[in-house]
């Protein structure tokens, strides 16, 4: 049976109003309104950490159709297969349909029971191209989602958006990092995972080629860091404004100087940006989702990659620094990977490990183990690689 449909409403900082049904959990948020381009992977979104603090509007106009398998299905890992992390991340989402009658055979409820379940709420029977128009032009911007008893009350939704705070004014990463060392795998070159939210598909990958992973604090100091005898340290992604990330910065920083191999993944390409004086500043609209283009400076080669970011490097700021352009968006230019002239650090704004996404760029993956090894390309010496 088909679940009863109540009224629920999206109201943007600007006024834009969006009226709809209500699913998933009960509930009123406030959150950054932000847009994906995938046709694909609610599951691996939603459980994103880099989604916290921000309501999830997807373009792609069935969303739910394939259900919500169990935690309990774990990889050869042991980590959920098909999430990553072990929650929902996203404060609420909006979609122009939510499937009731999925269909897959690793399904075992709905995206509304899973949503209801972990208290996120979610508004369908959106004109989401309407609303995604709206944040092209307009920006991302702050918004509440109302499903519940007070979604005719507009005026009542609007004061409550106004008396609350920014998204680059909360520090979203304390609420997504490990609060202890947490460590997976049971051998093997150990590498360093400074954790400002890692998505488990960059923890696959570094278990896939050997290392033992220790994910550490965002907030950890390089001597903290250093105690775990790394062969290499991994500054992942998350959520919120990197400039309230000033002491993973100057962790990396050291890091950089004492050349430990580092490697940077979305936010933590900001942080390595930050370590070595680049600044960084928030895009109009930001990169998310599974079709992004980037172009590799040193061979000139296209790649389609998975991204989810709202800020980026300022290109103009890398002159002066020991940093180098690697990687640049296809689309609009901006800095999408970057290397150091000397030291053993390379980043990307892009996701390697995708998921959801496709692989072309798992070889970044590949780059790092090389140098945490002595071989292959390290720093400058990118410049000369014919992937």
């Amino acid at each position: 049976m088909l679940s009863p449909r109540k009224e629920a409403l999206l109201l943007l900082e600007d006024g834009s109003t969006f009226f709809g049904q209500g699913f998933g959990a009960e509930a009123d948020v406030v959150g950054e309104v932000v847009f994906s381009t995938g046709m694909v992977g609610y599951l691996e979104s939603m459980s994103d950490p880099s989604y916290a603090g921000q309501i999830l509007a997807f373009t792609y106009p069935l969303i739910g159709n394939y259900g919500v398998p169990p935690y309990s299905h774990k990889d050869v890992y042991g980590l959920p297969r098909f999430f990553e992390s072990d929650s929902i991340k996203v404060k609420g989402i909006a979609v122009q349909e939510a499937c009731e009658v999925p269909s897959h055979w690793a399904s075992k409820r709905t995206l509304a029971k899973w949503m209801e379940s972990e208290g996120v709420p979610g508004i369908q029977g959106v004109d989401t191209r309407a609303l995604v128009t709206r944040l092209r032009e307009s920006g991302v911007m702050m918004g509440i989602l109302v499903n519940s008893a007070g979604a005719k009350d507009r005026e009542g939704a609007a004061e409550l958006l106004s008396k609350a705070g920014s998204y680059s004014s909360q520090n979203l990463v304390r609420g997504v990092s490990v609060a202890k060392p947490v460590v997976h795998g049971a051998a093997g070159p150990r590498v360093a995972l400074l954790d400002c939210g890692a998505k488990y598909g960059i923890v696959r990958n570094l278990l896939a080629r050997g290392f033992q992973v220790v994910r550490l604090p965002y907030d950890s100091s390089y001597s903290t860091v250093m105690k775990s005898d790394p062969v290499g340290v991994v500054v992942c992604n998350g959520p919120g404004d990197p400039v309230m990330l000033t002491e993973t910065a100057k962790c990396v920083g050291a890091l950089v100087d004492s050349e430990v191999p580092v490697l940077g993944i979305c936010l933590g390409e900001q942080v390595v940006g930050m370590s070595q004086g680049v600044e960084t500043f928030k895009l109009k609209y930001g990169h998310r989702g599974q079709n992004k283009p980037c172009v590799d400076l040193t061979t000139g080669r296209g790649y389609v990659t998975s991204q989810n970011h709202g800020y980026a490097l300022s290109e103009k700021s890398l002159e002066g620094t020991e940093l180098r352009g690697w990687f640049v968006n296809a689309d609009d230019g901006t800095v999408e990977g970057v290397y150091h002239r000397a030291r053993p650090c390379m980043a990307v704004q892009f996701h390697p490990e995708a998921t959801p996404g496709p692989y072309d760029t798992e070889f970044v993956f590949d780059r790092f183990a090389d140098m945490t090894r002595g071989v292959g390309p390290r720093g400058g010496e990118l410049r000369s690689v014919k992937a």
